[in-house]
């Protein structure tokens, strides 16, 4: 079990934004592409978007297929990743149920993330028991393909350090068998988490703060447009803040050197252009359109990849059914493993037969 192997994926309620591409999706490729991995394992987690939208699996349904073409417009390439439906490989839920036996209430309720996750939707006093038992079922997900490394935010290291201590349980009790995950995080700090084009912290279909991935490109004119920056630079010659500014956080997390030359070019650089706006004299306006020629140089080759894949929904079937039956096998044999380990491998180890085992 020396291989390298990523695992990783996204919850199916809604398109996938520019948040996710800047957090994981960019990020994925690179891994994807670098040759420095076995294997890669991207799950569309429908089973766990379930947990707090049982009332709605419609909901969960239709952005299957959205988060899929999402998936292969940013350069996903099912030849290279593994790219399958949570809910078609069923020995997960057999994991999770070994492994709640390893885990107390008290210790998950400790878990900051899922203290979190649960303030923020509402939780606190119905807490759905799925919902609740995440750490387990996100564990199996990850000790199932025998992942080495989960590229994740800091905000997600509680439910890995999870992960790792239902990894040492269980190979404590029942003997060396699964692999410890590590978490791999961003390398770009300045754009950890996007904030929405309100500069809400986080970008929210319900909030209407996203700039997703398929938008038009008239569309992403209209959300630059409108975007957050300083409420108090009311002039051009007003002095502006660049901290907390949603226009030059994006700016941090998509401009390079060359997007001034081809689009900026009276400023060398974004240190530059920050200057400027901080003394005063540079208008939001103009801030806003060098974005906008940034955001549709990135999304033009995106939407024009996604409109291919549209026209073969067939294809993309085919490819989610083929890596769903993919990561059921490696998940099978992982299972198989276990149950030995367990002792519970009944009818393909007949020892237990003999009163003296």
């Amino acid at each position: 079990m020396n291989s390298k192997i990523i695992l990783t994926g996204d919850r199916p309620t809604g398109r996938l934004h520019l948040g996710h591409y800047v957090g994981s999706l960019r990020e994925r490729v690179r891994l994807q592409d670098s040759g420095d991995y076995d294997k890669v394992y991207i799950m569309i987690a429908d089973a766990q978007a379930l947990t707090d939208n049982a009332d709605n699996p419609e909901k969960v349904r239709r952005n299957i297929l959205q988060v899929a073409l999402d998936y292969l417009s940013v350069g996903l390439d099912p030849a290279k990743s593994t790219i399958f439906i949570q809910s078609t490989v069923s020995e997960l839920c057999e994991l999770s149920f070994y492994y709640m036996n390893l885990v107390t209430v008290s210790r998950l309720q400790r878990n900051p993330t899922v203290k979190t996750e649960i303030k923020m939707r509402n939780f606190e006093a119905n807490i759905p028991v799925g919902f609740f038992t995440y750490p387990i079922s996100q564990a199996a997900d990850i000790t199932a393909f025998d992942a080495t490394t989960v590229p994740a935010g800091e905000d997600q290291e509680p439910m890995l350090e999870q992960a790792r201590e239902i990894v040492r349980r269980f190979n404590h009790i029942y003997g060396p068998t699964l692999v410890e995950p590590e978490i791999l995080l961003p390398s770009n700090n300045a754009c950890l988490r996007l904030p929405g084009t309100d500069g809400k912290a986080k970008m929210s279909k319900s909030l209407g703060n996203c700039i997703y991935l398929s938008d038009s490109a008239n569309e992403v004119s209209a959300k630059v447009k409108t975007m957050y920056t300083d409420p108090q630079h009311l002039r051009v010659s007003d002095p502006g803040n660049v901290e907390g500014n949603a226009v030059f956080t994006y700016l941090d997390a998509f401009s390079r050197p060359e997007h001034f030359a081809a689009f900026l070019p009276e400023y060398a650089d974004l240190d530059e252009l920050k200057a400027h706006y901080r003394r005063g004299g540079l208008g939001d306006v103009k801030v806003k359109k060098y974005l906008e020629a940034i955001l549709q140089e990135e999304l033009s080759p995106i939407r024009e990849r996604r409109k291919e894949f549209e026209a073969d929904i067939h294809g993309v079937y085919q490819m989610l059914k083929s890596g769903s039956e993919v990561a059921r096998e490696k998940a099978a044999d992982t299972l198989e493993r276990v149950r030995h380990s367990m002792r519970i491998d009944y009818f393909t180890d007949s020892s237990w037969l003999n009163p003296e085992n």
